[in-house]
């Protein structure tokens, strides 16, 4: 792939890609642009391997989840959403935004349950493309996103 084609595709699948980073990182933007960044440089670095079969954008969301994963490793999980606010602090996006509750209560769960609701209800890939993008099978999968459901579930008192 040259370069001048991985910008095109690059710009085209940038605010998607930022959108779903941000929701893994739940709300908090500089988290995202920097997983961003990272995940971009990684896919230029392995657009020779990149075989155009029309899902660019999988192919860029696979990377990014890996990269947010391999962040979130050296990460704890929190455990409910008041030591999510107290650990986010000023850094997640401010009170006044529409979806805060969702990102604290997305924040207390386990990277791959996140990664799996936010791509299934926030990105709207179905399973199949999910196992794909996660390196997953299609019932672990709907294992993440059932346990996610029910966590949230709890979380959010639904």
């Amino acid at each position: 792939m040259t370069r001048e084609a991985f910008i095109s595709l690059v710009e085209r699948e940038q605010e998607a890609l930022r959108g779903f980073l941000l929701a893994l990182c739940c709300g908090n933007r500089s988290e995202a642009d920097d997983l961003a960044q990272d995940a971009l440089v990684k896919a230029y670095l392995s657009s020779a391997g990149y075989q155009d079969k029309g899902r660019f954008r999988s192919w860029l969301f696979k990377i990014a989840h890996n990269t947010f994963l391999n962040h979130k490793a050296s990460q704890r999980t929190t455990e409910s959403i008041d030591e999510a606010r107290t650990l986010t602090g000023n850094t997640a996006a401010d009170s006044g935004f529409e979806h805060q509750s969702l990102y604290l209560a997305l924040s207390t769960l386990p990277p791959k349950e996140r990664s799996a609701i936010t791509l299934f209800y926030l990105s709207g890939y179905n399973i199949k493309e999910i196992a794909a993008i996660t390196e997953t099978s299609e019932d672990a999968v709907k294992k993440q996103l059932s346990r996610g459901r029910d966590q949230l579930k709890e979380r959010l008192q639904l």
